[in-house]
């Protein structure tokens, strides 16, 4: 049986990448407070305090971006899989070695290419 098989590759590639998009939607769901505008009270926080509230938000909508870029190409790698087009190299065609997909299976182009 071949390697590359379509059936072989979603039933091998399609459970872990959903489980991954329902981590990294959930996660997402859980610090939206985390992200949310920071109100500034010059009663009750000081300066420092504000500032620290600043850079927490920031670093959490920095974090909520590389989710959102993850669940992307996650998105498009279950695409591929339903197209039958998943494990090929986009640039040159060939087929993408699978310890590259086991490593990640969102990769799109084979290591040659990637150069």
């Amino acid at each position: 049986m071949k390697e590359h098989d379509p059936d072989r590759m979603r039933a091998r590639f399609v459970p872990p990448l959903q489980a991954e998009l329902a981590a990294l939607l959930d996660a997402s769901d859980r610090s939206r407070e985390s992200r949310a505008p920071v109100t500034l009270d010059q009663q009750g926080v000081g300066r420092l305090s504000r500032m620290d509230a600043l850079q927490n938000q920031a670093m959490a909508a920095g974090t909520d971006a590389r989710r959102a870029q993850r669940a992307r190409a996650i998105r498009g790698a279950l695409l591929r899989l339903e197209a039958g087009e998943f494990g090929h190299c986009d640039a040159c065609g060939d087929p993408i070695p699978m310890k590259r997909l086991d490593l990640d299976p969102c990769v799109i182009c084979c290591v040659g290419c990637a150069r």
